[in-house]
């Protein structure tokens, strides 16, 4: 774990379980709950034996509302049979087009419309429950550089790692992979020390990675993502706040979610339902993160210019030459940094 102090510019290698050095009572560490589930799903096309991959990105609402309304709308991952979905084919797709899924073909998807960012709507038929047939033929969603073969035994692994251990809200299609790095012995440890501990969900799409190719960085679109702040975790920050602490977020996801509801509410963190398409970039002035625990991330990605906005652009460029030679980990399952 790398841990760059943004008041000074100051960098030390660390090891992940020295986090609990950094943190304090007074603090508040807020971690993303969203869960993966197997949503990579490989098949072929009703009438012919060609092959086609669909990957689930967000469920929708079942009636013809499309963009944010039918996010806002939709019903939980697990009763969802809408959802908006990335289709790979050798094969133009078209309206009304079926692919089937399973050993039995019992899961079929039929494509309904194209919507924005090249995702199509497609309603998912099939005689029993959808989360108990993808969990038996279903693939998870991990990073494409994080090459498979489609084992048995690869997808059991994966299934265990690339899930964070207090994941509980089914619905993302990434992990939140700044919070693999806990374990339930650096929680104790944290809990040991008296660190609160308080959790959103956001639910983890596609368009979190998709890099920025404008030329301009303000014609950049980010993705609406859903959210959800319980009551308690507004009730949390609140107290912190009172107690002098700080906002300790896990990743980017927590970061996008606090910043969204501060923005929307003059500061503070208020219980509720919506979603983000928030982009943080210099010089955004933050109102809810104080630090961050976050991965290492891509070139012109916007988590990149998400922790620019947070420590600085040249101390960020400055930290992550020094983590290449140092030879730091990057991406999903890489080494991690602390910014305080």
């Amino acid at each position: 774990m790398m841990v760059l102090h943004r008041d000074t510019g100051v960098i030390e290698h660390r090891a992940v379980g020295d986090i609990v050095e950094y943190l304090d009572a007074k603090d508040l560490l807020v971690v993303n709950d969203t869960k993966v589930f197997p949503a990579r799903l490989l098949g072929t096309w009703a009438d012919s034996p060609g092959a086609v991959e669909v990957l689930m990105v967000s469920p929708l609402a079942s009636g013809a509302e499309e963009g944010l309304a039918a996010k806002l709308d939709a019903p939980a991952a697990e009763d969802a049979l809408a959802w908006s979905v990335m289709v790979g084919s050798g094969r133009p797709c078209r309206e009304g087009q079926a692919a089937v899924f399973g050993p039995e073909r019992e899961l079929q998807v039929v494509l309904r419309r194209r919507l924005d960012g090249g995702l199509w709507r497609a309603d998912f038929i099939c005689e029993r429950p959808l989360m108990r047939l993808l969990d038996e033929f279903g693939h998870t969603p991990v990073p494409p550089y994080v090459h498979r073969e489609g084992t048995a035994a690869e997808e059991a692994a994966d299934r265990a790692r690339y899930q964070t251990i207090y994941a509980r809200e089914v619905g993302s299609v990434a992990a939140p992979t700044a919070g693999l790095h806990f374990t339930p012995e650096l929680f104790a440890a944290l809990d040991a020390k008296g660190v609160r501990r308080a959790a959103i969900t956001l639910h983890v799409g596609p368009g979190t990675f998709r890099p920025v190719k404008c030329e301009d960085i303000e014609d950049h679109q980010m993705d609406f993502e859903v959210f959800t702040v319980p009551p308690e975790t507004a009730e949390a920050v609140a107290e912190c706040r009172v107690r002098g602490g700080r906002i300790v977020c896990v990743g980017s996801t927590t970061v996008r979610t606090l910043e969204t509801v501060a923005a929307a509410h003059d500061g503070r963190i208020v219980a509720g339902h919506g979603a983000s398409n928030i982009f943080i970039r210099p010089p955004h002035r933050f109102l809810a993160c104080d630090a961050m625990l976050t991965n290492f991330h891509l070139p012109q990605s916007t988590l990149l210019m998400m922790v620019s906005a947070l420590a600085g652009r040249e101390r960020i460029l400055c930290a992550y030459a020094l983590a290449a030679r140092a030879e730091y980990r990057f991406f999903s399952y890489g080494d991690c940094m602390l910014i305080v």
